[in-house]
């Protein structure tokens, strides 16, 4: 999976930061230094989240005596966090709407449930069951979606309905018992890897794919950088460019050492490295991601400009749900067991995962690199406290501190543009 860039994907609400704005371009002239410093106070919310990223995973390597990047607490990483980021890929989105889901965990549960009914109860075969939990996600979503966009009732009042109701469901479906022992091709989803090759003690695939990501990140970032500066737009200064590139690139390298020398590639990492660059290249670049960031900024201007604000709206509940759907199979894989337990709280961790990632409360900024960074933080917090023996309780402590930072770091980081423009 391609390591995300602090500056990559800002949102097209104008901000202090945005590349979208149209402005002389912030690298050319001067000394390159200075042209460097000047940019990155202007996107302090983006690299302020990268650098937490760095100082916490250094602060837990040295204090958990070099476990926290050894090769298989990396890969468990991976894995146990992984159905979290998927939650926080589709939840960003929803909250850069405007909008927020709180049945998310519950949907987990449900979809779980049915996965478990399908191929233990019915005997479907597991790749159709994958499937049919993703239609009924879909249908999760459209039915919550209805009442949103197109009765006008609050986004928080349906989706609590529906926390309440899809936990329900889920006990119905089990019928107050848990289903487990499912077959090998499915637990695979959440908890398998790649096929390895060769006994050189680093898996190949998985340094050739790193490779190819490095690669991709270059050309990437190269393309990126000559279309803004042929339209004239806001660039980062070339300095800067090349010292977040490399250190990008390095980061991935690692990483793939990393897993190479372990079991390889995760293929939940696989499914998560495509939803990322699929709903990046969703938010950036189609007329939907632009919408969507409308929508969250000013909905009346949205509508008067021609924007299909409930439409939009339905599609992003039909994708939270999709994804809630993808989120439970993964989760039910990976424990081999369906209980309508499962998935509580999730809703909380995706919501965090997004706020901490930079998106703002009131809607119309955000991004799916920055709720991807906030989800590691979360998880890299979580681990590093479980190996130093910290209580759950004092976990959830610090997590709900670090949630409070992060959202008055972005009042602060508005206001201190506010008082610049004036």
């Amino acid at each position: 999976m391609s390591a995300p860039s602090p500056t990559q994907a800002t949102d097209p609400k104008p901000t202090g930061g945005s590349p979208t704005s149209r402005q002389p371009q912030s690298g050319s002239g001067g000394n390159p230094i200075v042209s460097a410093v000047s940019y990155l106070g202007g996107q302090l919310r983006q690299i302020g989240l990268f650098i937490a990223l760095i100082v916490i995973v250094l602060f837990f390597q040295i204090t958990t005596n070099g476990i926290t990047l050894a090769p298989i607490n990396v890969s468990n990483l991976v894995v146990q966090n992984s159905y979290i980021l998927i939650l926080a890929i589709g939840m960003v989105m929803v909250i850069i709407a405007g909008h927020i889901d709180l049945s998310v965990g519950s949907v987990v549960a449900f979809t779980g449930a049915m996965a478990g009914v399908m191929i233990t109860q019915w005997g479907l075969p597991w790749p159709l069951a994958v499937v049919l939990c993703l239609v009924l996600g879909a249908l999760v979503g459209a039915w919550q979606g209805f009442w949103i966009a197109y009765f006008g009732i609050p986004a928080f009042i349906v989706t609590l309905a529906g926390m309440l109701a899809f936990r329900g469901a889920a006990q119905i479906a089990l019928q107050s018992t848990q289903i487990s022992s499912f077959p090998q091709g499915f637990r695979n989803i959440g908890s398998g890897f790649l096929p390895a090759f060769g006994t050189t003690g680093y898996e190949p695939l998985t340094l050739i794919l790193g490779a190819v990501a490095s690669v991709a990140l270059i050309g990437t970032g190269l393309r990126g950088r000559a279309t803004r500066r042929k339209y004239q737009l806001e660039d980062e200064p070339f300095l800067w460019f090349v010292t977040k590139l490399v250190f990008t690139v390095a980061l991935v390298m690692y990483v793939g050492f990393l897993l190479a020398s372990y079991s390889g590639t995760p293929i939940v990492l696989v499914i998560l490295a495509v939803l990322v660059v699929v709903y990046s290249t969703v938010m950036k670049n189609s007329v939907f991601g632009r919408h969507v960031y409308a929508i969250g900024g000013n909905v009346h201007a949205a509508e008067l400009s021609g924007v299909k604000t409930k439409r939009v709206t339905f599609l992003l509940f039909v994708n939270m749900g999709v994804i809630s759907a993808l989120a439970g199979i993964v989760f039910t894989s990976q424990l081999n067991l369906a209980a309508s337990s499962a998935g509580t709280g999730f809703e909380l961790d995706a919501i965090a995962a997004v706020f901490i990632g930079g998106a703002a409360v009131t809607g119309g900024i955000g991004t799916v690199t920055g709720a991807i960074i906030g989800g590691l933080i979360i998880g890299i917090l979580n681990n590093g406290l479980s190996i130093l023996g910290v209580g759950t309780e004092y976990q959830s402590l610090i997590k709900g501190l670090v949630l409070l930072a992060a959202v008055a770091f972005d009042v602060f980081n508005k206001r201190r543009a506010a008082s610049s423009a004036k």
